[in-house]
């Protein structure tokens, strides 16, 4: 059994072909999405983030009003660039964001990668302390925000507070309880993600990573979920660890399908850089009629390693599109590999 979800990067153009030609239609469609989705019997709602686009940005408003829209589906991102945040008010967000969907936020989190402008955490008011990169400022706000998460006390009270403060240091409000279990991080190597073993997070791991040995990207992508694991359970974490990984899968089942992406031409990995010095591989797409498609991904390692699968959706297509190629994968395949 496998939780299966989407993930959008909510992107819009004005564009005469585009079904999202503003931001407000991304926001908008990505709620009833997240909606259309919990009807079909999907899993989660996850949106990705990027600054400086034209995609979906902040998180929690849209977050947040998923979560009134929805009783069951979870919610969350993939990936949040930590480099632009302040992690304390980032706290709060989260907090009442989870409480407002009563416990299902799944917040995925992570360093970063290249963006629309050079440096754009410049642009936020964040620098790297001397001698640390931003990376390394992405961790360490990551830090700051987990040990927020734990919802204990660190702020010394003013003696004289407009209102009455509960006994000891104050914490930041709201706080909400398990919220911390339900963080994850989108490592795009093994050892990032060793370090979110040894930090108690889940693990997202998309389409891309770094090209560590050579081999193709879900034998890769495999052994790096399988270090993760490894590390989990010697930092001896009390709880079970989650993985995602996540895909672009189509099953081509009616005229549509066949027309969009009948012929892909990404029926393989593919190799580049994602900066100066980091060779990076892409994973593959999936596009196929279902009987040859559950036959492809069987033989997809990583898929076989996670327990929860995000599918990548053509969010510009609009709601109804999505939520068919949604329905083709839990119908027609999903049952077929034993996930439902």
């Amino acid at each position: 059994m496998k939780k299966i979800g989407f993930l959008s990067f909510g992107h819009w153009s004005p564009s005469p072909h585009s079904g999202t030609r503003t931001a407000a239609d991304a926001l908008l469609q990505s709620i009833d999405l997240a909606v259309a989705a919990e009807e079909l019997g999907a899993d989660g709602a996850y949106f990705r983030v990027h600054h400086f686009a034209r995609q979906l940005a902040s998180p929690f408003p849209l977050l947040s009003a998923v979560g009134a829209k929805t009783s069951r589906i979870e919610i969350g991102t993939a990936v949040i660039d930590m480099r632009y945040e302040n992690p304390l008010y980032m706290a709060e967000d989260a907090g009442a964001a989870d409480l407002i969907s009563g416990g299902r936020l799944q917040l995925g989190l992570s360093r970063g990668s290249p963006e629309q402008v050079i440096d754009g955490w410049r642009y936020f008011g964040y620098q790297p302390e001397e001698g640390t990169s931003d990376a390394d400022m992405g961790r360490r706000h990551t830090e700051v925000f987990l040990q927020a998460l734990k919802g204990e006390g660190f702020a010394e009270p003013n003696p004289r507070p407009m209102f009455p403060n509960p006994p000891g240091l104050l914490r930041l409000e709201p706080s909400s309880e398990g919220l911390r279990e339900r963080i994850w991080w989108g490592a795009g190597s093994n050892k990032t993600a060793v370090w979110a073993a040894e930090m108690g997070m889940n693990l997202q791991s998309s389409t891309l990573k770094d090209d560590e040995t050579g081999e193709p990207f879900h034998v890769q992508q495999a052994a790096q979920i399988r270090a993760y694991r490894e590390a989990w359970k010697a930092a001896g974490h009390q709880r079970s660890p989650r993985v995602s990984v996540s895909r672009s899968i189509f099953a081509l089942v009616d005229e549509r399908d066949h027309a969009y992406f009948g012929q892909s031409g990404k029926e393989a990995d593919s190799i580049g850089y994602i900066d100066a010095s980091t060779r990076a591989i892409f994973g593959r797409s999936y596009a196929a009629e279902p009987d040859q498609l559950v036959r492809q991904l069987a033989a997809d390692e990583a898929i076989a390693e996670a327990d929860t699968l995000l599918l990548t959706v053509p969010n510009q297509l609009g709601v109804e599109y999505n939520a068919h190629v949604i329905e083709a994968i839990l119908k027609h395949v999903a049952p077929a590999l034993g996930w439902r």
